[in-house]
């Protein structure tokens, strides 16, 4: 069964006293900047320029067989192979989740083929009332501009939520793993610890990433399965998520159908179009995809 709406309340925003120290600074030193541009000073620098993911839940007790794989009159109205890709995915974090709880998160994956390990070190900015640039300057404030070739900067569009997520992605290796195993908690923290940014690493502190990273945990690992098809002229990704159910005595499938494009007013007119697609054979689950925030509470 999916969990109900109640089960996935939104997270709290993230923030804190360092980051809106550092907020302030900057936007001082832009202020500076614009006063003194006529002077020859350098401007300061602009907002990352994000891409688009558009997520929409499908009702897993219709999408989904009696196996809990995507049933064949999905598979064929997506063009979509029986085949699929599996990807094991864990998030490391405290007891009390002080990374998760700053705003940021980190992840261990393997997928399916990968000789490696993901690392992927997400911050994330809730959008409210839908203005992705106000969330846009803020993470700008907090030094993610379009000048750091490190990250990444993605809308992800869900039925009502969005948020800004800003990516710095490494991949790593470590002897004694094979096929879709996932590191060991210790393991696990050294490979993070290693390839950590200093964005998140100086989060609050100098040092406070890392210092977290010591005393983390598993939340998961989860085995999600992604089929890929196409829709509308886009690549369409449906992956089917076996989350932990809140009682700890079952799992609750999480069905996720996504799209990726550059274009803001392609991700919206899409989205709606989508929704409609989706709504019309009974298929749609008018909720927001929270994967994450699921993992992190029942883990």
């Amino acid at each position: 069964m999916y969990p109900t709406p109640a089960a996935l309340a939104t997270p709290t925003a993230s923030g804190a006293a360092a980051p809106a120290r550092r907020r302030a600074a900057l936007l001082g030193l832009a202020l500076a900047a614009a006063l003194f541009g006529a002077a020859g000073a350098a401007p300061a620098a602009s907002n990352m320029v994000p891409d688009y993911e558009v997520k929409l839940l499908l009702n897993p007790t219709v999408v989904l067989d009696s196996n809990y794989k995507l049933n064949a009159t999905v598979l064929s109205t997506f063009g979509m192979p029986s085949s699929v890709t599996k990807m094991n995915v864990m998030f490391m974090d405290g007891d009390a989740k002080p990374i998760y709880n700053n705003g940021w998160i980190a992840r261990v994956r393997k997928s399916e083929g990968d000789s490696g390990f993901e690392l992927s070190y997400k911050k994330r900015y809730p959008i409210a009332n839908g203005n992705i640039t106000e969330a846009l300057y803020q993470a700008s404030a907090d030094g993610f501009t379009s000048g750091d070739s490190n990250y990444e900067a993605q809308i992800e569009w869900g039925y009502q939520a969005k948020t800004l997520s800003i990516t710095n992605s490494k991949t790593d290796s470590k002897s004694g793993y094979s096929g879709m195993d996932l590191p060991s908690t210790a393991d696990a923290r050294s490979l993070l610890k290693k390839n950590i940014p200093g964005k998140m690493n100086n989060w609050l502190s100098n040092g406070w990433g890392g210092n977290a990273l010591d005393t983390s945990r598993k939340y998961g690992p989860v085995l999600a399965k992604r089929s890929v098809g196409s829709w509308s002229g886009l690549k369409l990704y449906i992956e089917v998520w076996p989350i932990r159910n809140a009682a700890g005595s079952g799992i609750d499938y999480v069905v996720e159908a996504s799209f990726k494009t550059t274009s803001e007013s392609v991700a919206s007119a899409k989205h709606d179009e989508l929704q409609a697609f989706l709504a019309a054979r009974g298929w749609f689950l008018a909720q927001d995809s929270l994967k994450t925030q699921l993992i992190m509470d029942r883990y």
